[in-house]
């Protein structure tokens, strides 16, 4: 049995300003062949899940393309393009293979197809013919459109956010690739689409208001027709017909019963609509809780979620730290000409700088202030546990830490960075510990990380293009009503 590999992995933020290109693949992960296998087979990724699920059932893996980058905005036409006929063509010297494992994230965007995933998705199901199985995971923020449903046999959806298992995932999608090419079961794959938005500061899985929803969906896998169930949360920064919250059944061989249970799912989700509405604390707010509070405080700025694709030089919070006096404090900012302007003055040398909102005009003006640079990096780091994301080697570029007289330390990268290790600080010889205040740039993933030193986190409803209050965002092209945009949304099966 041979079994291909195959990923394309993007988070599209409609909204940004930062178009992605080629390039952006190059930066973070570009490969073809066997250069995968030593790239993610070990890692705490779907794609390593994919080598060890197969691995276990003495089955030979193909990697064939794997292509990732961090999350900005859409994928430029002729970008997404070539990287489709490469894809293709890795295929289609692939020789005969017997399935097809398939890492799309759900929710990339490129110029000519606004549901890319299930655009490449539908030509592979082209290529390879009807009888082929295609069977593959999803991010949990995917906005699952039809065409993704129907152009593959089975998709297993990440079931933790912060996403710390991936590589399960990946592994329980190679099991179901093994059974089915072995003929041990036969999977029909239903989904169901509420009219339903979920805020992305309720996206949590760890947190009360989620927990019943996916205690029902654990509660189904106890029936031995059902092979898989999976909830998907959406991503409301995606500007497309699919935005949106789904849910997906698979059944052995009953395409009827998992869309039953697929239907319970959706109304369940849909009963809970009004506690997964966004709950939202301003700046003002979040920061008079820190002043009256002893606690090591780890503030979210969800308005600059890297992750999300956001700019990653979002000033809001950080100047009014600043302006307050609230430190010992601790923020990032993408600024690559401010990490110039350290290097050039060097450790020990005060300078005026002009830092962060510089991207584009959603994230704050630029804060004006006089820093000490304190050191100096080259921002490269290795995370050796599971983390959102299933990342281990990480490059920030040049790196600064440089301190304002106001105790906010601040570092500055020159390429943008998801915080999702702390191995960020600790690589560049910074002690999180030393702080009660550390800004991360995210809504739910830096936690996983960000947890081992904060006694507390605050999500903080700050400017930006990935703004959680959902109102300030300006859509063209969702699917409507969705609840809670359309307050008067209705849903029935």
């Amino acid at each position: 049995m041979r079994i291909g590999l195959i990923a394309l992995l993007h988070e599209s933020n409609t909204f940004s300003f930062q178009r992605t290109t080629l390039e952006s693949f190059r930066q973070n992960l570009l490969l073809t062949g066997e250069p995968i296998r030593s790239a993610l087979g070990q890692a705490h990724h779907e794609v390593g899940g994919f080598f060890a699920g197969l691995d276990a059932a003495g089955v030979e893996a193909v990697p064939l393309f794997a292509a990732r980058a961090l999350p900005s905005g859409t994928i430029l036409a002729d970008d997404y393009a070539q990287l489709l006929e490469r894809m293709l063509n890795t295929v289609r010297q692939a020789g005969a293979l017997d399935g097809i494992l398939v890492a799309p994230h759900g929710a990339t965007v490129s110029e000519q197809f606004p549901d890319a995933d299930g655009h490449w998705l539908a030509e592979l199901r082209r290529e390879v013919g009807p009888a082929l199985p295609i069977i593959g995971t999803l991010d949990a923020h995917a906005n699952l459109s039809p065409l993704m449903v129907d152009s593959c046999n089975a998709l297993v959806v990440y079931r933790t956010n912060p996403h710390l298992d991936q590589r399960a995932r990946g592994m329980e999608a190679a099991r179901l690739m093994v059974q089915t090419v072995r003929g041990e079961i036969s999977p029909e794959m239903a989904a169901a689409f509420p009219s339903l938005a979920i805020s992305i500061d309720r996206q949590c899985t760890e947190e009360p208001h989620l927990s019943p929803l996916y205690q029902a969906a654990d509660e189904q896998l106890q029936d031995s027709r059902i092979l898989s169930n999976s909830i998907l949360l959406g991503f409301p920064y995606a500007d497309v017909a699919e935005m949106g919250s789904a849910v997906i059944v698979i059944a052995d061989g009953d395409k009827a019963f998992a869309q039953e249970k697929a239907n319970q799912l959706a109304e369940m989700m849909w009963s809970m609509r009004h506690d997964l509405d966004g709950k939202f604390t301003s700046v003002e707010e979040a920061l008079e809780e820190c002043v009256h509070s002893s606690e090591r405080i780890c503030l979210l700025d969800m308005g600059d979620n890297v992750g999300g694709g956001s700019a990653a030089d979002g000033t809001e919070l950080i100047a009014a730290i600043h302006q307050r006096r609230l430190g010992p404090a601790f923020g990032c900012i993408y600024d690559p000409a401010a990490v110039q302007a350290c290097e050039a003055a060097g450790p020990g040398k005060k300078l005026q700088l002009k830092i962060g909102g510089k991207t584009d005009s959603l994230h704050g003006e630029p804060l004006d202030v006089e820093v000490v640079v304190e050191l100096l990096c080259d921002g490269k780091f290795t995370e050796p546990q599971p983390r959102h994301g299933g990342i281990t080697e990480f490059d920030q570029g040049r790196t600064a830490i440089c301190r304002t007289d106001t105790g906010l330390t601040l570092m500055l990268t020159s390429q943008r960075m998801v915080p999702f290790s702390m191995q960020q600080l600790y690589g560049c010889g910074v002690d999180p510990h030393q702080f009660r205040i550390l800004v991360a740039k995210g809504v739910n993933a830096p936690i996983a990380a960000y947890r081992e030193v904060c006694d507390r986190f605050i999500r903080v409803n700050t400017i930006g293009s990935t703004c959680a209050d959902m109102s300030r965002l300006y859509y063209e092209h969702r699917r409507r009503p969705l609840f809670p945009l359309e307050q008067e949304a209705e849903y029935s099966i």
